[in-house]
């Protein structure tokens, strides 16, 4: 699915290159504007074609028009229910499923999250790489983004504020922050641990309630770790209710007790600044301590 961004030439870029607009401002990859520059309509000045290194005014139209990566397929479509939140042409957002899988592997063919988001663009006649934002494990619910091209994709990376709930079997009080590394002792097995010889990870959280054997937790991430919040808790010997990597299985949900509740982000094209919430599942709310 191809995608036309046509922009207003501020008064700040007035006299500037083409090439100095696309990557300042439009933050544009030199990786993508060589494939603009080979595209038959790639890149248009005020409707006509244009070359990089020529100058620009105030008030003028530029227009890019992005190609799908030929090289990149696109996922089978499964009918799959999707809570679609929020949609327009650069970008889906939607309340993933504790259970569903983001992406196809050899555990997962035809029963990923993008499969059902290749469904949903193909009843509405449209097709689209899948191009997850900020992945969410399998067991983790709530709000995700997918970009539907590799400019929004490109834009929008690291760029997703978000905020968790969690339930973890441990009385918390106040609020903290967990500053401990996280490291992958193997390479093909996906479990982490707390290790010196790992990557800094930080996870903020506040206590919202407890019941004297588990607490419910608002978290916030300063990195974004696989597994993150998950390895940390239990690390403190707090695994979340539910995880069964981390932790021990509870008999109320059949997942790791973990909700993203809540992103908020400048969408890459209008600079708009969108903000979601979501509510956790019911199984979710089961464990929450009353």
């Amino acid at each position: 699915m191809q995608r036309t961004i046509r922009k207003t030439v501020p008064e700040s870029f007035d006299g500037k290159k083409v090439i100095d607009y696309l990557i300042k401002e439009l933050n544009c990859s030199h990786r993508l504007i060589t494939k603009l520059k080979k595209e038959e309509n790639g890149i248009l000045l005020n409707g006509e074609h244009i070359r990089t290194i020529d100058l620009i005014h105030k008030g003028d139209i530029i227009s890019i028009t992005i190609p799908e990566d030929k090289t990149e397929s696109i996922s089978a479509a499964t009918e799959i229910p999707l809570e679609v939140i929020y949609e327009d042409d650069d970008l889906i957002v939607v309340n993933k499923p504790p259970m569903l899988a983001v992406h196809e592997s050899h555990n997962h063919l035809g029963d990923t999250l993008s499969n059902a988001v290749a469904y949903h663009l193909q009843a509405e006649g449209k097709s689209s790489v899948f191009r997850a934002v900020g992945r969410l494990d399998k067991g983790t619910s709530g709000v995700m983004v997918c970009a539907l091209n590799r400019y929004t994709a490109s834009k929008l990376s690291g760029k997703i504020y978000k905020e968790y709930l969690a339930v973890a079997n441990g009385i918390f009080e106040g609020s903290g922050r967990i500053d401990m590394p996280i490291f992958r002792p193997d390479p093909i097995i996906t479990l982490r641990t707390v290790d010196e010889k790992g990557e800094k990870a930080v996870t903020n959280w506040t206590a919202l309630k407890n019941d004297g054997k588990t607490t419910l937790l608002r978290i916030k991430l300063e990195t974004g770790r696989t597994h993150q919040i998950r390895v940390h808790f239990s690390h403190l010997g707090a695994a979340l209710v539910g995880d069964t990597m981390y932790g021990t299985p509870d008999s109320r949900i059949s997942h790791q007790a973990l909700h993203c509740c809540y992103c908020r982000f400048i969408h890459p094209v209008t600079n708009e600044t969108l903000e979601f919430e979501t509510d956790p599942p019911e199984d979710f709310k089961a464990v929450i301590p009353k």
